[in-house]
């Protein structure tokens, strides 16, 4: 993975954190955790939405949509565990 590749990755995982924080909070969570709530998004969303037959088109929009979605679902089980 090239340096160009890495600042791809943190630049959609910033963003879709990001989105993800104004969604489910209102506000974002700084500059490293939208970043790590991004990147996990993406995995949720990688690995749950082709299970459930969703497919979102390639290219950085829809891997931004893709990470946000599972950026949200990832605040909303945070938020749900933090409740108990």
């Amino acid at each position: 993975m090239g340096i160009e590749a890495i600042v791809i990755f943190l630049i959609i995982g910033a963003v879709a954190g990001w989105l993800a924080g104004l969604i489910v909070r209102g506000t974002g969570f700084g500059l490293i955790g939208d970043i790590v709530i991004g990147i996990v998004g993406a995995f949720i969303a990688g690995w749950l939405l082709p299970r459930v037959g969703i497919v979102i088109g390639g290219g950085i929009i829809g891997s931004i949509i893709n990470a946000t979605i599972g950026a949200v679902i990832l605040l909303l089980l945070i938020g749900l565990l933090r409740r108990r």
